[in-house]
């Protein structure tokens, strides 16, 4: 199914019946619409204007279209802040308050946004909440975007001291439990514990863990109250969320989205890719730069998929070029179709493209749409109806889960960030080279939170587990398969000191070894990791380990244990490169009983219950691994360059 974003207020009225037409003769079926407007809601403080809303829903809706109406929260208007300046955020690195004129201009801790935020998605909830047109909601919109997680503020100062005093008995027990005897920082009450912001060097690693998980749970708040508040009026109808990247949200995400019935996101593969190749030479950029990365979209896919565990949306795609990475180029010819096609591989239900028409003003006027801002068809259009002819031919089955779990940790992120030791260790690169690997041996992943469920998968990995609580420890416990953690797992307690009897603290009572020491490597100076008859690079960041009676599968520089094994547990204790990874992944999922299809250049596979997808992202005909019994239902055995093959396999495990 494809959607579009649509924005009603942006076009004369006389335009809406013919754009609502032109999508349903394009095979849209959903339109996201509402989700900037609240200025056009309530134009004066409680003077509702609905007027235009109800015809634009009527107009789309007549039209067979299926509206997704958001609560308009992400752009609170002029008079509001005129009313109640102290709203806005403040920025933690300069300490300016960041002003009205963009959007995300409102502060989480604030309890009169909280309450104006709510106020205005009752409205909304109790005036459509059913409506027959109205199929669902999306709160708010991309939260936590352009880092507005944390704030400075007087508010959130003030929330962070309540929030500090419910969760330790009295200020003696907080200035032990973070160590404030250290560089006399010890507080003799709560309301003298301040922001760990603008301090001379770096705060305690213990205080800014606590406003993460502070600011944090601010967010999940907030959401939390819109989505009960939409349930209440809105029943029958669903409720998601388009998120952004999910390491730069700054928050819990699985505790986000645990009140959706799905998650969504906004696919953007050349920005993206833009942006985290801005330091790399041009003959490394140039093959991606009008295709994206291709790993990139599928980490973010499968991360989405697995904060609820079901089928997801992509609320957001890329058409054309975008207005918002440093440099913004066109999509190479097919690229559109193959991202949308990649994120039904993935599990996506619904792929809805950003946007309708291209806005002539503003702020994202460079910005494409579908349509030009004369009305004529952009560039993607016939990618569009060729995507369309192609899903109505072709049932998508649910999504398989699959054979390996990745377990991703927030606080492994976040403490990644608060202590990095070493510029070279990056939680969230590690993630991805961990995926990546799978990736390009033909592995399906599915992405869980510590302490999920780990029944069934035959391979569980965790890139790091840095403060793993009794539940994430009692899932490892009970896991089927084999496990393998990474270094610095266990590394701190939850108040981010060493834990007693040294790292990985908890995991001990898994993994019988302890860590004496760390040291951090410059990335351009690797030192040799021994492995099978092998010689590969320990990088970054290195464990000495106390091995203890476990077996020693690789060792490092000075003969340093780098992969311990105790029963069927390994500890990885080292970062390295991603050859060690292909041979160690190719190892443990022989071991595992899990088939692996070793890939070269740009093509990628996945699986979606009997539907097997082979993923071109390179310039050159690549050739899909199908039996020779195979039935291809989209393209042939030889997949064209940035294009795909869909494929059914004869018996069982087709």
């Amino acid at each position: 199914m494809l959607g579009v974003c649509y924005y009603p207020e942006h076009w004369p009225e006389d335009w809406w019946a013919t754009d609502a037409a032109r999508m349903r003769a394009l095979g849209l079926r959903y339109v996201r619409i509402g989700e900037f407007a609240w200025s056009r809601m309530e134009p004066e403080p409680g003077h509702y204007d609905f007027a235009w809303l109800d015809r634009a829903i009527e107009t789309l809706g007549g039209a067979g279209l299926q509206v997704v109406l958001c609560t308009p929260t992400a752009t609170p208007p002029k008079w509001l802040i005129d009313a109640h300046p102290e709203i806005l955020p403040v920025d933690p690195d300069t300490g300016r308050t960041r002003g009205f004129g963009s959007r995300r201009h409102s502060d989480f801790s604030s309890p009169i946004w909280l309450a104006e935020a709510l106020r205005i998605s009752e409205v909304l909830a109790r005036r459509y909440g059913d409506n027959p047109h109205v199929v669902g909601w999306q709160t708010d919109n991309e939260l936590c975007c352009h880092d507005t997680t944390l704030s400075a503020s007087p508010a959130a100062r003030d929330g962070f001291r309540a929030w500090l005093a419910a969760r330790y008995p009295s200020i003696a027990a907080l200035n032990a439990a973070w160590g404030n005897v250290f560089w006399s920082m010890e507080y003799r009450d709560f309301d003298e514990i301040e922001l760990p912001v603008g301090a001379v060097t770096e705060t305690s690693p213990a205080h800014r863990m606590a406003w993460r998980r502070y600011a944090s749970d601010m967010v999940v708040r907030f959401h939390d109250a819109m989505v009960a508040i939409l349930r209440g009026h809105s029943p029958g109808r669903f409720i998601t969320h388009n998120f952004i990247p999910m390491p730069e949200t700054g928050v819990d995400n699985y505790a986000l989205a645990a009140p959706l019935d799905f998650a969504s996101y906004d696919n953007y593969p050349l920005g993206r890719a833009d942006l985290a190749m801005a330091r790399a030479p041009a003959e490394a950029f140039r093959p991606w730069m009008r295709t994206g990365l291709p790993d990139a979209q599928a980490l973010l896919f499968d991360q989405t998929r697995g904060l609820t565990g079901k089928p997801f949306w992509i609320m957001e795609q890329q058409p054309g070029p975008v207005n918002w990475a440093r440099h913004n180029p066109r999509p190479a010819p097919g690229m559109v179709r193959l991202w949308s096609w990649e994120a039904f591989a993935h599990g996506a239900a619904v792929v809805s493209f950003f946007r309708w028409r291209q806005a002539p003003f503003a702020q994202e006027q460079m910005h494409a749409g579908l349509l030009r801002p004369d009305s004529s068809e952009a560039e993607a259009w016939p990618e569009i109806e060729r995507l369309a002819a192609e899903l109505a031919a072709i049932a998508l089955p649910e999504p398989t889960p699959a054979p390996v779990a990745m377990i991703v940790d927030i606080e492994a992120q976040w403490l990644s960030d608060i202590e990095r030791q070493g510029r070279g260790y990056d939680y969230s690169a590690v993630v991805a080279q961990y995926h990546g690997a799978l990736r390009r041996l033909g592995v399906d992943v599915d992405f869980v939170a510590p302490g999920a469920d780990l029944a069934g998968y035959a391979l569980v990995l965790a890139p790091a587990l840095a403060m793993p609580d009794d539940a994430a420890v009692t899932a490892l416990q009970a896991a089927d398969g084999i496990m393998l953690i990474g270094p610095r797992s266990g590394a701190k307690t939850g108040d981010v000191t060493i834990p007693a009897g040294l790292p990985p603290g908890p995991l001990r009572a898994l993994l019988p070894i302890r860590v004496l020491a760390v040291e951090t490597l410059r990335p351009d100076c690797p030192e040799p990791l021994a492995f099978d008859s092998g010689s590969f690079a320990s990088t970054s960041w290195r464990e000495v380990v106390d091995s203890g009676p476990c077996d020693i599968l690789a060792s490092a520089g000075y003969g340093l244990p780098a992969l311990l094994r105790h029963g069927k547990l390994h500890y990885l204790a080292t970062l390295t490169d991603d050859a060690f990874l292909d041979a160690l992944f190719t190892r443990l999922c022989d071991e595992a009983d899990i088939a692996t299809t070793p890939l070269a250049g740009a093509l990628r596979l996945r699986r979606r219950g009997a539907l097997h997808f082979a993923i071109n992202y390179g310039d050159q005909p690549a050739l899909a691994p199908a039996a020779s019994d195979a039935t291809f239902l989209l393209g042939a055995r030889e997949v064209g360059p940035r294009d795909l093959a869909i494929w059914t396999m004869a018996g069982p495990e087709g």
